[in-house]
Parts: C-alpha cells; structure tokens; sequence
C-alpha cells in the first residue's frame, strides 16, 4: 500500500509555459474512469465485498458514495464543526414553495442573497444563487415536485477550496491528502466584442466553448464595456467550467490541526473532501477565516487531479491512491462490526441520483 505521506505533492512539474486546459480534463468520463472501475473491481474481489468503500463512513447512505443527502452528512456535525459550516436550511419543493422558503430562511437565519442547490446531486448540477424574493420564486419552480433543496449562505470569501481528508478509524488524526483551489473563469469586456466572441477569443473557454455558451445563452450577443469582468460559472466544478490549481504547497500544520478538530466532530467520518471558501490562502494556511459550503463523501475526488499541469499518470496513481484507502477503511470498519451498504443499494441509490440529477435546472 502506498504511504499517504508520498501522495500529497508527488505532481511533476511540466516544462514549459503552464497549459491553459488538462489533457483530459474533458474527456469522455466513460473513457478517463474506465481504469478506476476496473481497479475498483479488483480491490472488491481482493476484499470480498464490491461495496466495501460504504462502510468508510457508515452513518452516511452509500458512504456519500452517491444518493446521499448534502444536508445529513452537515447535520451530523458536532457543536465544534458546526461552528466552521455555512447556514442552511432544508425544504422540500411541492406547494407555496416560496412563503416555505422565506420561512425557512428565517429560522437559519439566512438573509439574501443565498445559494439554492439540490440535497442530493454532484458536480454542482442546479447550484444558483437567490438574489431576492421574486428570484427565489423562479429558482424553486424550475425544480421539479418533491425534490429536496438546501437554502445556503453565500459565503462572501473570494477563495473557494476542495482539502481532501483521510482518517483511520485506528488513528486519532487524520491527514489532508490533496489542497485544490478553484478558480472562476472570468471574461474582461473590450467594449466592441460580444460575450460569444470573446468566449471563442480567450485562450482556454475557446477550447471548451460549450462548456459555457449553454449558460450564457441570454447574453451571447450582449457586448460588454470596456474592462467589465464577466465570470463564467459559479458552481466549483471542473466539469461545469471552474479552474482548478493543485495549493498541496499550502497544506500546514495548523491547516490539518483545524480539519482535524472539525471532521473528527462528525461521527466515524474517515474520507471525503471538504468544500470551502476562505478569506484568503494565507490564513487558510494558518486554519482560521473558512466557511464549510459541504462535505462530501466516498465519492468525492482530490481534485488536484484537474490542475492543467497534472499528468495522466499522476491523476490515476491519485485516483488509485484513494480508492484502496476507502477499501482499507472499510475493512478496518467491517471488523468494528459496520456493514457495506451492498452493491443493490448502491446501484439504487445511483439511479435515484441520476434520475434527480436529470430534472434539474442549468447550474449558475
């Protein structure tokens, strides 16, 4: 098994100017997870269990696997950790959906705007921010009927993060195995160019151009002012847009003490990633000015992997990395006396996944 110590900065640099988009950051995803499947597959034969990785975290469905509630895994935070989270709420869509919201809203406390996103999904899928009451009614109808939503703070920080945190269940601390900060792509006005001009001009959006005309249908033609910045996405998703660049340089000591003080105040919590923003890098370093937007489980990914200068190689030997560390785990919480979830409900529970996923409306 690899040392979790080797795995944390072992990206080679690339010689020459930094490429502007990965390699394979948009391919196919059938074609770049092939290889994790089948090594899936192998680590459940050696282990005798394909669903193992659910037992990692088993007070969460699948393990947060897929299906799994964004709102559970948060309300299962101690008095520690809750401190570090973002506001929410959690209602489910069906009638007078904006009065529910609006009271919802005032019982967490929550004043506009605020981030609107379904409970369960990924890849940032239906993210959208609420700027007032009349926007929040049209975001909760475009959902569709009886799908839970979470009602979110819009963390004002500048400096959204995905750490990525590993814990033994036989250890008292854990390790941050992978620092990703994600970058909105933003385009600047030249006061004569359209939005769909300067899509296909800039040196990265032109080559993944639908990646974001879709949700920039309404404003294609729009023609900016001179020095006007237009961000692109708001969802921190590499597959809806957002850029991401490996800080594993920024993992501290004191950074791991404070992950370490929250996460071991969610209950058998042993990996996932960590969804954030902070003030700023330099007192994220010293573990202090963040705000929790949501942690993920089994199913989340180092997204370091997605930085434009990682190499195929690498991302797979990560990828690799952190799967047999959920099968590890699982073994670890098996012998505890916890269940896998099995692979029935795991295939249950993706398919209610997607099936959610389906009836979204387009992402911010």
């Amino acid at each position: 098994m690899t040392d979790l110590s080797t795995a944390v900065d072992s990206r080679p640099a690339a010689p020459g100017a930094a490429p502007t988009v990965s390699a394979f950051e948009f391919w196919p995803g059938w074609i770049f997870y092939t290889p994790i499947v089948l090594y899936w597959i192998i680590l459940g034969l050696w282990y005798r269990d394909f669903s193992l990785p659910t037992a990692a975290n088993p007070r969460i469905e699948t393990g947060g696997l897929c299906g799994e509630s964004k709102s559970s895994i948060l309300d299962m935070a101690g008095d520690v950790a809750r401190r570090w989270i973002a506001p929410y709420a959690v209602l489910t869509t069906g009638v007078d959906d904006t009065a529910r919201a609006l009271a919802a809203m005032k019982g967490a406390g929550l004043s506009f705007p605020v981030v609107l996103k379904p409970d369960i999904g990924c890849n940032g899928t239906g993210v959208r921010v609420m700027r007032d009451a009349e926007g929040l009614a049209q975001g909760m109808a475009a959902f569709g009927r009886g799908v839970p939503v979470m009602l979110q703070h819009l963390i004002p920080y500048g400096h959204e993060v995905g750490i990525f945190y590993i814990r033994h269940p036989d250890q008292k601390n854990g390790r941050i195995t992978s620092l990703t900060y994600k970058e909105v792509p933003c385009l600047t006005g030249d006061g004569h160019s359209t939005v769909e001009e300067l899509i296909h001009a800039d040196a990265r959006t032109r080559l993944v151009p639908h990646i974001y005309i879709p949700r920039l249908r309404a404003r294609l033609a729009e023609v900016p002012p001179a020095g006007q910045s237009l961000p692109l996405v708001f969802a921190g998703n590499h597959c809806k847009g957002s850029i991401f660049h490996d800080r594993a340089i920024d993992i501290t000591p004191e950074l791991e003490a404070r992950v370490n003080a929250i996460m071991r105040d969610i209950p058998d919590f042993h990996f996932g990633r960590i969804d954030a923003k902070a003030r700023s890098l330099a007192t994220l370093r010293k573990g202090e000015d963040f705000e929790i937007i949501e942690i993920n489980g089994v199913g989340s990914e180092a997204t370091h992997i997605w930085d434009a200068r990682t190499t195929l190689r690498h991302a797979y030997a990560t990828q690799f990395m952190h799967y047999r560390e959920t099968f590890r785990i699982g073994a670890k919480k098996r012998r505890e006396g916890w269940k896998s979830s099995g692979a029935m409900a795991m295939l249950r529970a993706w398919l209610r996944q997607r099936r959610l996923m389906a009836s979204y409306p387009l992402n911010d």
